[in-house]
């Protein structure tokens, strides 16, 4: 019986932990996301069904940009000249973007990246959820 009790608990200690996210990962943050969720420090959480923008990101090298952009029902998208530049470096064992725009910089953990989500801590204790952006077509 203890061993069952100790295997359960050992079980249950592995299956909580995040995999770590390696630098071959970053390449997953490539694409189109829409948020999800956003997380605040107290707990209470705000949801996003709707979106009228979705984030597009290209990362190559440790380095990007991310750039917003209004999804039409034709496939297109409509968008300004505002990109936010960033770098990805390591910190002890985790990534961190780094921003930067005009005089504006700002940094934002990497919590967790797979190939369809990935949520990110800013420096507010505001943790932000995306979801691989799936665009909505209409049949002609």
């Amino acid at each position: 019986m203890k061993r069952i009790v100790l295997f359960v608990i050992v079980l249950n200690l592995w299956g909580c932990n995040e995999t770590p996210i390696s630098k071959e990962d970053i390449s997953f943050l490539n694409g189109y996301w829409e948020i999800t969720e956003v997380e605040f420090p107290d707990g209470q959480k705000k949801n996003y069904s709707i979106n009228p923008s979705v984030d597009f990101i290209q990362v190559e090298n440790m380095e990007g940009f991310r750039k917003k952009l209004q999804p039409s029902f034709n496939g297109t998208y409509t968008t300004s000249n505002d990109t936010e530049s960033f770098k990805i470096i390591r910190i002890n064992e985790a990534f961190t973007i780094q921003y930067k725009k005009d005089r504006n910089e700002w940094e934002e953990k990497l919590v967790h990246l797979d190939t369809m989500s990935f949520s990110v801590l800013n420096t507010e204790g505001k943790t932000y959820s995306y979801k691989r952006f799936q665009p909505i077509t209409i049949p002609k």
